[in-house]
């Protein structure tokens, strides 16, 4: 009875051939590290003023233009704002302006400006200068926040690689690690690439997202290690093959689980955008929902192949693989041959000694074979190009 691909992912029997296809992941995560890299080295990031210190003006923006009032603003003060933008949407729009920080009398200067320009209006509908708020950042502070948010990273990725080195084997503590990396850097570019600007809440979702990473990771590397142990008792599987099992078993828990944390992210990003027009808000959804995809990506198409790749560099895993295929291909494995030496030699054995010569019955080797299903065998484990 044939199976539409979905129902296989349901019931973890999709048999999509993740490992086969271990080159393009590399490729693709190549690709993204290299773009990532360049944009961080070439655009930098946008740090808010809570890094890099500086001033922000807002106000209600009912039916301002974003253009006009930044000509009053440079009017009024001589500089020229780094971003001027509308957050949110209908009623609850505010018009922001981020720019170097600015002396009292320069903030006065352009709020009066603007106001006489503009009267914009209070919650409760008259116009008024306190309308238009104004916050100041110095620069002292900002490079306090700025140190503290790189030890906050240190620790936190120096905590996530002890857990991971005690909780994993080696192999699969390696693997993690990388992906975890990469997840980092590539979350990293797409800031620096699309020029979205990083905010505490940026930081605090970026912790958030890698924490989600390396459990996603571990629940799939758990599976891997249920499904290869007692591998190299066996001809079934070879470890590539228990590992790509392991990651279409748990392929739909992870889809289910990204779309389950993808839903309030994408309503936080509706209220806080086009309701509430709140920045932090909005800063926190975006890192997040980038954050769920690529966590995703990493712990399906890129945690897994890096384990394969590594635990196959192992001399017994090789071995392990090669009888697999001996024994695919119908020839006798090499651990076989020697049973059939020792039989041999135990006949001649009792020949001598009564002078008559005793055929040794291969039962055991049946036996042990026992579990060992033959290509094709309706019990046979699944394997990339069968079908």
């Amino acid at each position: 009875m044939n199976h539409s691909l979905f129902d296989r992912i349901s019931t973890g029997e999709g048999g999509i051939d993740f490992i086969g296809r271990t080159k393009l992941w590399y490729w693709l995560t190549a690709l993204f590290i290299v773009i990532s890299v360049a944009a961080i080295g070439i655009r930098g990031f946008d740090m808010s003023i809570d890094f890099e210190g500086g001033t922000k003006i807002n106000m209600p923006a009912a039916e301002l233009n974003v253009d006009d009032v930044e000509q009053t603003f440079v009017d009024a003060t001589g500089v020229t704002p780094e971003l001027t933008q509308v957050v949110g949407s209908g009623d609850t729009a505010t018009l922001e302006i981020n720019t170097e920080r600015l002396t009292q009398d320069q903030i006065d200067a352009a709020r009066q400006e603007i106001f006489e320009a503009y009267h914009p209006e209070d919650a409760t509908g008259t116009p008024s200068p306190d309308a238009i708020g104004d916050s100041t950042v110095s620069e002292s502070w900002g490079s306090t926040i700025t140190q503290r948010m790189l030890i906050s990273m240190g620790v936190f990725l120096l905590l996530a690689f002890l857990y991971i080195a005690v909780r994993l084997r080696r192999e699969m503590a390696i693997a993690a690690m990388a992906a975890l990396l990469v997840d980092a850097v590539v979350i990293a570019g797409i800031y620096a690439l699309f020029g979205f600007e990083v905010s505490p809440a940026v930081i605090i979702g970026l912790l958030t997202v890698l924490s989600f990473s390396v459990y996603d990771t571990v629940i799939v590397f758990d599976k891997v290690r249920e499904n290869t142990a007692g591998l190299l008792d066996s001809r079934r599987q070879t470890y590539a093959e228990a590992a790509n099992a392991a990651v279409n078993q748990t392929l739909m828990r992870s889809i289910s689980t990204s779309v389950i944390s993808a839903l309030p992210i994408v309503a936080l990003i509706i209220v806080a955008v086009w309701m509430l027009g709140v920045g932090d808000l909005q800063d926190l959804a975006l890192i997040q929902l980038i954050g769920v995809v690529e966590g995703v990506f990493s712990s399906i198409f890129l945690a897994t192949p890096i384990l394969v790749s590594v635990t196959e560099r192992s001399k017994e895993i090789r071995e392990h693989n090669a009888a697999v295929a001996a024994y695919r291909r119908g020839e006798e494995p090499a651990d076989a041959a020697d049973d059939a030496t020792a039989t041999d030699a135990a006949s001649e054995g009792n020949t001598g000694n009564s002078g008559k010569r005793t055929v040794t019955s291969p039962a055991h080797h049946a036996e042990a074979d026992a579990d060992t299903p033959a290509p094709g065998h309706p019990g046979a484990t699944w394997r990339p190009g069968r079908n």
